[in-house]
């Protein structure tokens, strides 16, 4: 039996490519779409594609009131947590591919998830080579006792840190904490200098034009560091493929999980 998908943010950048890759796929269905420019239109229209057949709706509540399996958020910031909580309380699992909600907010969601007997799979990037930096920085941090992350993207992203930096950020948080020769608050300056601390780490955001989504981590000890980078290219295409998979594999979760790692056998 195929999956039903609700697909917020289904003409944006990332959404469309993942639109596509679900209309080619033989185990999910698009049976809805977010997008409130092109609402009351058909999303094969919008994104000159045949096999996309499913309407556009202006909100995600609207959308939700086509029954589905799994919801993937794909929209903005600013609502993306509302539009999960709505997912939850309509009885779908959700895939989270929007960036910017916060440790508050996951924990939240959480709760609702579970009260709802429903699996929240929140990944910060669906790219593979993603997933392997957050897994080998992991395995550094046994090791190494300072580290900082850098994160870059374009300088239109309105949200810092990125999801991929929040998430590798609360990954090292379980690990260990970093170990500081300077405490933060001992800073001589603007302690802005040092960028923001997100679970422990300290993360520095770099918005500027030319850049796509790359994300950083050095670690350092004495005499040696180690850089672990992903850098990713100018197609969404990279992030279709992990994100089918979260489809395919978030109902077999309760509450909220972290990362794609949470279904792979890595």
């Amino acid at each position: 039996m195929k999956i039903n998908v609700c697909l917020g943010g289904a003409t944006g950048w990332a959404g469309s490519e993942l639109a596509r890759g679900i209309a080619r796929s033989g185990e999910l269905n698009l049976v809805a779409a977010v997008s409130r420019s092109n609402a009351g239109r058909r999303l094969g229209e919008v994104l000159n594609d045949p096999d996309l057949d499913s309407p556009i709706f202006a909100t995600v509540p609207e959308a939700l009131m086509h029954s589905c399996d799994v919801y993937v958020e794909y929209t903005k910031p600013d609502v993306a947590k509302q539009n999960v909580l709505a997912a939850l309380r309509s009885g779908a699992h959700v895939v989270v591919g929007t960036s910017g909600l916060s440790e508050t907010d996951y924990a939240e969601i959480d709760v609702v998830a579970r009260e709802h007997n429903r699996g929240v799979l929140a990944v910060g990037n669906f790219a593979l080579t993603a997933v392997l930096l957050q897994k080998f920085a992991e395995a550094a941090a046994k090791l190494i006792p300072q580290w900082e992350i850098i994160d870059y993207a374009p300088d239109t992203k309105v949200d810092a840190p990125t999801g991929t930096a929040r998430e590798l950020a609360d990954r090292l948080s379980k690990v260990r904490r970093p170990e500081r020769t300077v405490p933060i608050d001992k800073t001589v300056g603007p302690k802005e200098a040092r960028g923001a601390t997100v679970s422990h780490s300290q993360i520095h955001s770099v918005r500027l034009p030319g850049y796509v989504l790359s994300a950083e981590i050095i670690f350092g000890m004495a005499d040696q560091h180690l850089t672990i980078r992903h850098d990713a290219g100018s197609s969404a295409r990279p992030y279709v493929d992990g994100a089918l998979l979260a489809i395919r594999k978030v109902g077999t979760l309760i509450g909220v999980h972290r990362g794609l790692d949470a279904v792979l056998d890595l």
